[in-house]
């Protein structure tokens, strides 16, 4: 199971926020079609290397609506997150290699170092706003469209 990783240096709040320099320009488009026929695109960071999954959006204050964070694992395994040194509240959605949703995780609490468990295999996890789901009607079964997930 993964989880992110406590920082072991002071100095690692000053790394994030240069991280976040750099993850703005490395966006990739994203895309959620609902079950109900809508689709929703997002700007997300793609965080494809240990490192990156450890640091997620740790330390960031803010996040602006239409972006957000995918964790590709490269393999399909059931996975845990949680939101230690994690200041924003988010929607996470864990996402089978088909790109369909299985599981939401809505509103998770900040700072928190409680797992956060996929409950079943999945390749990836999306970490958008809190709220968002709610908000945009997204559902488990929806699809997720990115180069990621196999149709």
């Amino acid at each position: 199971m993964l989880q992110r990783f406590r920082p072991v240096l002071p100095a690692l709040g000053f790394v994030a926020l240069m991280a976040s320099a750099v993850y703005a320009q490395a966006l990739e488009t994203l895309s959620i079609a609902t079950q109900g026929g809508q689709k929703q695109s997002f700007r997300v960071e793609v965080a494809r290397n240990d490192a990156d999954r450890a640091q997620g959006l740790m330390f960031r204050r803010s996040m602006p609506a239409d972006q957000g964070m995918l964790f590709d694992f490269g393999r399909v395994e059931p996975v845990s997150m949680w939101m230690q040194n994690t200041y924003l509240s988010l929607d996470m959605l864990f996402i089978r290699p088909d790109g369909t949703i299985a599981r939401i995780a809505a509103n998770t609490e900040p700072l928190s170092t409680r797992t956060i468990p996929s409950g079943e295999p999945v390749l990836a996890v999306l970490e958008l706003n809190a709220g968002t789901t709610a908000k945009l009607g997204i559902k488990p079964g929806d699809r997720v469209e990115h180069s990621i997930f196999r149709r």
